[in-house]
């Protein structure tokens, strides 16, 4: 029986998976990265640490399967979105790469949304308007403080594709990754030629495009001899992790929409056509699906605002947990049961790192608003989950008033594997939630496209119906829902009223 790869490069390590036919997952590894902030709001990586962990993550995984190398039929790769990667002509890296949660770009955007002729000129041209996690402005703000790197660059690259390049020689993305660069006319499926002349970017820096199914290349000799994998195996084109995820979801037909509580949180919907939001707010962009394509909000610190007070507020249950050999989120969710649902009116705004939608704001910050003498850690847990949920939930409203049709909402993440969190969700949102039995996302989404791109499966629905199944449902609590629904109306107003003071409070921190 053949097997299929899924390469997944996350901000935090790559995953491989080795999947068979029958979309069981038979083996699985990961190796880890680092992150550095040379400056605040700054994020970079070192593109030799992926293909590091690439390397390592691919050897571990197939002997954790004990597959023969000969029985790989295909690989698909999936990544981190909008990072950018300069090669010089020698295919060297020429600086760290500038990652998604990167925040340095507020003036480029500006830049890019003048050249374009305004906002709305600019989403006709790419669906999407100017943000700082996108790679166009990166681009931009190489050219403008680093000329000398910028003159070197022949190549520019997005991390999977940075990959790729390593395991193929080639030079090529897909159109879900692409989206996300801000150069793609989305609706095309193609290069903005228009947007690139306004800007002076020259498009033979950019690498050629695939559909995400599609072969781009085949496994070198070299790259094999460090995989242990057999020399020719072909690698599809995969696709960006959100898009990966939502084809390791099953989230390709209308209707289907995922709600993925990661370090970020993104709410996924399926569109047979393109639905663009003329206010920008949340994303259009290129499917993994041939011809379709997605609509996507994103908050850049939900499950990463959990992960925060862990870290910073929860000592004790860190020790007790580590004593106990159990997980310290357990007794922080315990704790975060005690609080009735809305806190009794205390909120926390999950803009840890800025944030995507629906404000575009790098300069939001975090905050908890309604503290009084009655809250104690436990209100302040449930405070951050809730408002990483509200958050979620600004997406998902944004999408329903888009006419995206929502009949069913699917929960993947850290958020999915928390009952009273699963829970929270379908109460905050007021419609069930479910859970899959395909746990993996964008690893799991990219093995089944590399099964599609190498005929295991005549297409990406196809793979999805043999392979993923509802495995639980969550209803929303009837008393919670009716809390939630007095308690989110104000949620948003606290950043309109909050929005003037962030941008101050970047003005004395030096950070604008």
């Amino acid at each position: 029986m053949g097997v299929v790869l899924g390469i997944d490069v996350g901000t935090s390590g790559t995953r491989t998976l080795v999947v068979d036919e029958n979309g069981a997952v038979l083996g699985a590894a990961t190796a880890g990265h680092t992150c550095q902030s040379p400056k605040p709001l700054w994020s970079e990586q070192s593109p030799a640490e992926w293909w590091e962990a690439t390397v390592q993550s691919v050897r571990a995984a197939m002997a954790a399967a004990g597959a023969d190398p000969e029985e790989v039929k295909g690989i698909g790769l999936s990544g981190q979105m909008h990072g950018l990667v300069l090669l010089d002509a020698d295919g060297k890296v020429l600086r760290p790469a500038i990652l998604w949660n990167d925040q340095r770009t507020a003036e480029e955007c500006d830049e890019i949304t003048s050249a374009a002729g305004g906002r709305e000129k600019l989403i006709g041209m790419v669906s999407n308007p100017a943000l700082t996690g996108f790679t166009a402005p990166k681009i931009l703000w190489v050219r403008r403080h680093e000329p000398e790197v910028y003159e070197k660059a022949r190549r520019i690259l997005l991390p999977k594709d940075y990959v790729r390049f390593r395991l193929t020689g080639e030079h090529a993305t897909e159109v879900s990754d692409a989206s996300g660069m801000l150069l793609l006319d989305v609706k095309r499926r193609a290069w903005s030629s228009e947007l690139l002349g306004k800007l002076g970017i020259d498009k033979a820096l950019l690498p050629a495009l695939y559909e995400s199914p599609e072969v781009t290349g085949k496994l070198t000799r070299e790259a094999a001899g460090l995989t242990g994998l057999a020399e020719g195996v072909p690698v599809v084109g995969g696709g960006g992790d959100q898009a990966a995820g939502g084809v390791g979801n099953g989230i390709v037909r209308k209707g289907a929409v995922s709600a993925t509580m990661g370090t970020s949180g993104v709410v996924f919907a399926h569109a047979d056509e393109v639905q663009v939001d003329p206010a920008g707010r949340v994303h259009t962009f290129c499917h993994a699906v041939p011809g379709k394509w997605h609509v996507m909000g994103v908050v850049l610190s939900a499950g990463g605002s959990f992960q925060w007070f862990r870290n910073a507020l929860g000592g004790p249950e860190r020790a007790v947990a580590e004593a106990a050999c159990r997980d310290p989120y357990e007794y922080l969710t315990d704790e975060a049961r005690t609080a009735p649902a809305g806190c009794e009116g205390l909120y926390f705004l999950p803009y840890l790192t800025g944030e995507r939608t629906p404000h575009a704001d790098p300069f939001a910050r975090g905050a908890f608003v309604g503290l009084t003498t009655r809250h104690g850690k436990g209100s302040m847990a449930r405070a951050v989950m809730e408002g990483a949920t509200y958050a979620m939930r600004d997406s998902l409203e944004i999408i329903r008033g888009m006419g995206v049709p929502v009949s069913e909402i699917r929960l993947s993440g850290g958020g999915a594997r928390s009952e009273f969190w699963a829970t929270m969700q379908a109460s905050v949102y007021g419609q069930e939630t479910v859970v899959t039995n395909a746990a993996e996302g964008p690893a799991y989404g990219v093995a089944l496209l590399a099964g599609v791109g190498s005929g295991v499966w005549g297409s990406v629905e196809e793979a999805c119906e043999a392979t993923i199944r509802v495995t639980r449902r969550f209803r929303p609590d009837e008393a919670d829902t009716r809390a939630y629904e007095r308690y989110y109306p104000l949620y948003g107003g606290l950043y309109r009223a909050l929005k003037d003071q962030f941008r101050r409070i970047a003005d004395v921190v030096g950070e604008t």
